[in-house]
């Protein structure tokens, strides 16, 4: 593993180590992992998946064919969906995670769909974001640029070769912008936490808990 990899391999551990620490899953809670890769480009695609101590609890769901990921994982219940409204009844899991997915679904109204549906059909949950602020936007590893308005944005990801980020692939978030989806949402007993690099907040981690709905 190179050392790209390895720096994330330990971000993703620190991750699951805040899910387990946060929502304590016991052995016989159903789990949802949201937005599971089909393909993976790298030794941490899929880390739960590969890593969640009670994998025979989870239930994954993704966009598009999950074909690949079906083979590799047959262990693991696999469902696809529109990107919008999850294919599952309310309260269906105990816990569900979601890292690095609601910058991608789309605009705003789109981000409170998926904070709504996540909520909808689990008992607890979490979900982590970039943060919007911090001074390396990750996708693209693009510094400072980010922080203009994101047609400018998108336009210079366009000139730099790397249009493929632009448009819907991500509309990132600051901390009043998810605490203002938490609210859209409906959540009503959630937290957010800063999760820092070098002293700055690099990602949030939104965490929601059973208020018995």
């Amino acid at each position: 593993m190179d050392m790209i990899n390895k720096a994330r391999y330990r971000h993703r551990q620190k991750k699951l180590d805040q899910l387990l620490f946060e929502l304590k899953p016991a052995r016989s809670e159903r789990f949802l992992e949201i937005g599971v890769a089909d393909r993976e480009y790298s030794p941490v695609d899929n880390f739960i998946i590969k890593n969640y101590p009670y994998r025979e609890n989870i239930t994954a769901l993704g966009i598009g064919s999950l074909s690949e990921f079906r083979r590799n994982y047959p262990d693991v219940r696999a469902f696809e969906y529109d990107g919008r409204i999850f294919p599952f009844r309310d309260r269906e899991f105990d816990i569900a995670h979601a890292n690095a997915v609601i910058e991608h679904v789309g605009a705003f109204d789109a981000q409170v769909v998926f904070l709504r549906e996540a909520a909808r059909v689990s008992r607890r949950g979490m979900i982590t974001t970039p943060n919007r602020f911090f001074p390396v936007e990750t996708h693209t590893r693009v510094p400072f640029l980010h922080w203009m308005d994101k047609s400018r944005f998108d336009a210079l990801l366009r000139l730099m070769g790397k249009g493929w980020a632009a448009d819907d692939y991500m509309h990132l978030l600051g901390y009043r912008e998810l605490e203002l989806l938490a609210k859209r949402a409906g959540l009503a007993d959630y937290r957010i936490t800063r999760n820092r690099f070098l002293g700055l907040t690099a990602t949030f981690s939104l965490i929601w808990f059973d208020t018995g709905r």
